[in-house]
């Protein structure tokens, strides 16, 4: 994207002790970055500080991605009722292979599966 390409150059006039804030830059959605360098300032040199996003549904569904920096990346599951349950926390951000390991490895106790069926069922009278 052009923006980027503009993000690089200020990056290396004003040089990487200085605080560059992208909001909603989505980052990890971007292909191409064009150049080595620019994939490389983007990828690596750049920090996320806050996250807040689903999490790859595929391999964790109904599961949340959360990071305040300094913090560590949390994988949540959001059940039917109730706070976010983690299932995974590190300090590296989950790949997709990490997200699948851990929701498979998600244990749902008897009371919470009974919770979530009956919020499913009067649910389904209103459909």
């Amino acid at each position: 994207p052009k923006e980027l390409v503009v993000i690089e150059k200020i990056c290396n006039e004003v040089g990487m002790g200085t605080l560059v804030v992208l909001l909603n830059a989505r980052l990890d959605k971007v292909k191409n970055f064009g150049t080595d360098s620019a994939t490389k300032l983007f990828t690596e040199d750049f920090e996320p500080v806050f996250c807040l996003s689903a999490a790859p549904q595929e391999e964790a569904p109904s599961c949340l991605m959360y990071r305040a920096f300094p913090g560590d990346w949390v994988l949540a599951r959001k059940p039917k009722v109730g706070q976010p349950k983690t299932i995974l926390s590190q300090g590296t951000k989950p790949t997709r292979e990490e997200c699948k390991e851990a929701y498979d490895a998600l244990e749902v106790g008897d009371l919470e599966k009974n919770v979530e069926d009956f919020v499913d069922n009067v649910a389904g009278w209103f459909r």
